[in-house]
């Protein structure tokens, strides 16, 4: 089990490229997360939804996502509460409060996930959730070292020295736990390091004195790892990026409860895309060719956000100079003219004007879509595939101008000139033929072309096996696992 001294430290990363390395070497390794926090989720073959880092691990094991890798699933609807996804499927919602009583009667199922996969693997690399140093909030644990308990795993702990006081987390964690939960560590690694490493040796060597524990690896900073799609929001701030080539400006306000937004890592991927991420403060940029409204854990909530931000006016000016809107899920319900929510399943019940820019009306409902799917783009023809993760039916004379064909029907809308247009299909962009198609129209000529962004992934996962592999001493993390 990797466990880290903190939230962001490098847990997600570090477990798809270890599981990418060991696969490499034959082994069949499988992820598991006991319980993730994350409203960037991934829709498995089964029907269920899973924490998006899981399925980029799963991906890194080379294999389909399953939703025992990640059998807790939280994703949060407001300040003190979140949807719980057990197992794939909505189990309810609660506040944190409740929730900390709840998760002991959540063991049995997370244990039973953790048996399916041990069956079927020669390896399974666990990823804990923010740090067993809190010890707080450490009755009824299932996310750290009471699930280690709980399976009987050794710990390989996880610092990031990037943020600073790597020596004083380390050392710190271990302090605070208990003889039995500190005896379970078997090593540390100490992440996102930069510069000479002879510099922190001597570091390397105090961590090791203070704690007792050997050292397993230090890890050098790797940019790359901004290519990868990221567990939370926590990312969110340093998501935008800015190249120097770029002549293309794409623009999506960081919504309150943003949800899946990995959906613009294929944007963020293209040389000639300046992604700008608009944080709540500021207008969003007068320059942009397009706006990508976003998905959204809770859409009413998110909507009024938007208004409060004076957002939606920025909208309205940026269509009437000539620039263009996609609506992704949440985000293709606030264009309608109206989002109701009569059974509180987002947050209390109501509801709230849309932006009224597509003749549209949508109601949350009890049922929740989660499925795959794929087909093509009507303006462009090109082929796209895709998941459905949503509660809620739209309807309105707008959607008689589908923006999609998906397997036999049609999907979304498109305002009559063409400019606002939204779907329920998350992975649009992904789809290279499509988004080329769309940056060529947004330019009105050629622009520079990325690789294809499967492939890209594919390859930075390989890179990112090698870059752990050069500094992380993996015999002995397979001798540990094995108990050995």
């Amino acid at each position: 089990m990797l466990q880290g001294t903190g939230s962001d430290v490098g847990k997600s990363l570090l477990t798809a490229g270890l599981a990418r390395a060991f696969a490499k070497r034959g082994l069949k390794v499988r992820p598991f997360k006991p319980q993730n926090m994350s409203n960037n989720a991934a829709v498995t073959e089964e029907g269920g939804e899973i924490g998006r880092a899981q399925a980029l691990q799963a991906r890194a094991c080379g294999v389909k996502p399953s939703v025992h890798m990640n059998p807790v699933l939280l994703k949060p609807q407001s300040e003190v509460g979140a949807q719980i996804v057990v197992q794939g499927r909505v189990y309810g919602k609660a506040s944190a409060r409740d929730y900390h009583d709840l998760k002991p009667t959540l063991l049995a199922a997370v244990l039973e996930s953790f048996g399916i996969l041990s069956a079927e693997a020669d390896l399974v690399l666990v990823e804990g959730a923010g740090s067993p140093a809190e010890i707080n909030l450490r009755r009824g644990d299932i996310a750290n070292m009471g699930f280690a308990e709980a399976a009987d795993l050794p710990v390989v702990l996880i610092g990031d020295i990037d943020r600073g006081g790597v020596i004083a987390s380390l050392v710190g964690t271990t302090a605070l736990l208990p003889p039995a939960e500190r005896e379970r560590i078997k090593g540390f690694v100490v992440n996102k390091f930069r510069g000479d490493p002879a510099l922190f040796a001597e570091g390397m060597t105090i961590i090791a004195e203070r704690t007792g524990l050997p050292a397993l690896g230090l890890i050098p900073y790797w940019p790359r790892a901004m290519r990868l799609p990221a567990e939370d929001a926590v990312a969110l701030p340093r998501y935008g990026a800015s190249e120097a080539g770029a002549f293309v400006t794409v623009a999506v306000p960081m919504l309150n409860r943003i949800a899946n937004f990995d959906d613009l890592d294929p944007l963020r991927a293209e040389p000639s895309v300046r992604l700008v991420i608009v944080p709540p403060g500021e207008a969003l940029p007068g320059n942009a060719d397009l706006v990508v409204l976003p998905g959204s854990k809770s859409t009413i909530a998110d909507l009024r956000m938007l208004k409060a931000e004076g957002w939606d006016t920025d909208l309205k000016a940026h269509i009437r100079r000539g620039g263009r809107v996609i609506g992704i899920c949440g985000g293709y319900q606030m264009l309608g003219r109206r989002v109701a929510d009569p059974y509180g399943i987002e947050g209390p019940p109501g509801e709230e004007e849309g932006l009224g820019l597509l003749d549209l009306a949508t109601e949350l409902g009890r049922s929740k879509t989660l499925t795959e799917a794929k087909g093509r783009e009507r303006s462009t023809g090109e082929p796209v595939r895709g998941y459905e993760m949503h509660v809620g039916a739209t309807e309105g004379s707008a959607t008689a101008h589908p923006m999609l064909e998906l397997e036999g029907r049609a999907d979304g809308a498109v305002s009559a000139d063409g400019r606002v247009m939204g779907c329920y299909l998350h992975g649009l962009f992904a789809a290279d033929g499509y988004r080329r198609a769309l940056l060529r129209r947004l330019v009105g000529g050629n622009v520079a072309l990325g690789p294809d962004f499967d492939v890209e992934l594919e390859s930075t996962l390989d890179a990112l096996a090698e870059h752990i592999s050069a500094h992380v001493d993996l015999d002995r993390i397979w001798e540990i696992a094995r108990g050995t």
